[in-house]
């Protein structure tokens, strides 16, 4: 007993280092710390490693431990309210998106040879497993590029918040694949909805009140956390469902009240602990890689990348959403979830799959995350691509009609804003607030189709536009202009800078005053010498407010 602990003690410790070592390597090459776990787990293994790690026990039980944590938080970052405030479009490219890559996932890969019936379910798993997308990995790219609250960023996220629903539900009827009698199923989805429902009574009436007792101690906020987590698993599996499952509610029931966040913020050392240790179980049962699995998996990679153009493209366009929306958020979602792992880990578990599967989706999700590094840092630039080819055959932006922008009165606007961010905003709740009377005057270009009915319900006047295409801008009303600003740096604009859309608005509108925004000084010295009038330096600015305001307190 104590030669088995001392063993399972040495495969953790051996575990976190190498995934330690592995993860500094691909933060180096700039990929996802996801890639490097997996990659610390296939060198401590016996089929392409040292073989520093070989007691199965030891693996199934890091393996489940750290699928319990996973799943636990993944609940936590499921707020129920958020997804009741979703909008009927985006519920629509949730159940699209998902139905369509299913459907897509059954028909492409049937001739492979993916088993289907009698106990075999590889075909089904896999075109579930290859329709999830990873949250961990999209979120972090997405809040590197500062595109997390655009556009396609909202539609993004909003799609990965329904697959995880997606994902739960599949988990749900797991269990009753081999025997699908519709009298099981609803036994299991009666147990499931009386575990939320106690699960999330508890948690209102008296998780609430623990935490309360409990909040001046992280250390009992912790231990009462992960106390629930594992007494919730525990009566799932009592009354018949799966301990991950349980999980999943425990966290789903945590998150719906204030006090989530606070659990997330405490759970996040112990969270990424096990997360950690469950990824390089993975990477250690990973088998020596063959020609055929490669090859397979880059089929597999590719049919993501495609099937995800399919789904979400054509519904966000029907949805008029955009075109370019519609290919950023396809491009967006390319790659393959880490929850499509947890499901074929149960899979295994219970004898729907086979061994094979589980290598050709882990090295497939290895490959997607390579590719997905690059394709999402350069969405906007292949979004554009595939634009101009669909313009091309005549198919067109039609997001709105930017022909008639009068006024009701008759005028037509003479302030025009460029791009509507931080800044732009700032600037028209300035103007709602000193200068109401010039709100009619404003006329605000964007590609944020979410803002149209804000704005214009205040009195501005919104239209679609696409700066990386100043051509456009022609038919949009702006040469009756007197100020054109432009609040957007260099650092958000996309497809463009600040210098060439002012030589292009020089152009245009020559007699306007042109307004530009610039990273530092340097750069405005060369933005007013090729004519702006005037230059948006916004850390200069904040930087002399600050100062202001240190003087009228400190001085």
């Amino acid at each position: 007993m104590e030669h088995q602990s001392m063993t399972l003690l040495t495969d953790i410790a051996f575990g976190i280092i190498f995934a330690a070592l592995a993860a500094h390597i691909v933060r180096f090459l700039k990929q996802p710390l996801i890639l490097g776990y997996v990659l610390g787990g296939v060198l401590l293994g016996s089929h392409f490693g040292f073989g520093l790690v070989t007691n199965e026990q030891s693996i199934e039980l890091i393996s489940e431990i750290g699928l319990i944590f996973l799943l636990f938080i993944i609940g936590l970052e499921i707020n129920l309210r958020d997804l009741a405030k979703m909008g009927r479009s985006m519920f629509t490219l949730g159940i699209v998106q998902f139905v369509v890559c299913v459907l897509l996932g059954l028909v492409f890969f049937k001739p492979f040879g993916f088993g289907v019936g009698n106990g075999n379910f590889d075909l089904l798993y896999m075109a579930v497993a290859l329709a999830l997308s990873s949250t961990l990995i999209v979120v972090k790219l997405l809040h590197d590029k500062f595109e997390i609250h655009t556009v396609s960023g909202r539609l993004t996220v909003g799609v990965l918040v329904l697959q995880d629903i997606w994902a739960i539900a599949f988990m749900a009827f797991q269990p009753n694949l081999l025997s699908p009698q519709l009298g099981s199923i609803l036994k299991s989805l009666g147990l499931g909805f009386v575990l939320l429902l106690t699960a999330f009574t508890a948690s209102r009436y008296l998780l609430s009140r623990l935490f309360h007792f409990a909040n001046k101690s992280p250390e009992l906020i912790l231990v009462t956390s992960i106390a629930w987590c594992f007494s919730v698993s525990g009566l799932a599996e009592y009354a018949g469902l799966s301990k991950e499952m349980g999980a999943l509610i425990a966290g789903m029931s945590i998150a719906a009240f204030p006090y989530g966040a606070d659990v997330i913020a405490k759970l996040s050392g112990v969270r990424d602990f096990f997360v950690t240790l469950f990824f390089v179980s993975l990477g250690i049962k990973v088998p020596q890689p063959t020609w055929q699995l490669l090859g397979t998996s880059l089929i597999v990679a590719g049919f993501v990348i495609l099937s995800r153009l399919i789904s979400v493209v054509p519904t966000v366009y029907f949805l008029r959403t955009g075109l370019r929306n519609g290919f950023v958020t396809a491009l967006n979602l390319s790659q393959i979830s880490e929850f499509s792992l947890v499901i074929l880990s149960l899979g295994v578990g219970y004898g729907h799959v086979s061994g094979g599967i589980s290598s050709t989706i882990l090295t497939s999700m290895i490959l997607a995350s390579i590719f997905a590094t690059y394709i999402i840092k350069y969405n906007d630039a292949l979004a554009r691509c595939f634009v101009r080819v669909l313009e091309w055959i005549k198919i067109r932006e039609n997001v709105s009609d930017t022909k008639n922008i009068d006024h009701p009165n008759g005028t037509r606007p003479d302030i025009v804003l460029l791009g509507c961010f931080r800044a732009g905003k700032a600037l028209l709740e300035t103007i709602e607030e000193r200068a109401p009377q010039l709100a009619q005057r404003v006329l605000i270009v964007d590609y944020n189709v979410s803002l149209k009915e804000d704005l214009e319900a205040r009195g501005f006047h919104w239209v679609y536009g696409d700066l990386a295409h100043p051509e456009t801008l022609c038919h949009l009303g702006i040469e009756n202009a007197v100020i054109v600003i432009c609040s957007i740096s260099d650092t958000y604009l996309k497809g463009i800078t600040n210098r060439r859309l002012l030589g292009h608005l020089k152009r245009m509108v020559p007699e306007a005053h042109l307004v530009m925004s610039a990273e530092d000084n340097h750069e405005a010295d060369i933005l007013h010498r090729e004519g702006a009038k005037h230059v948006i330096v916004v850390g200069k600015l904040s930087g002399i407010h600050i100062f202001d305001y240190l003087m009228d307190n400190c001085g």
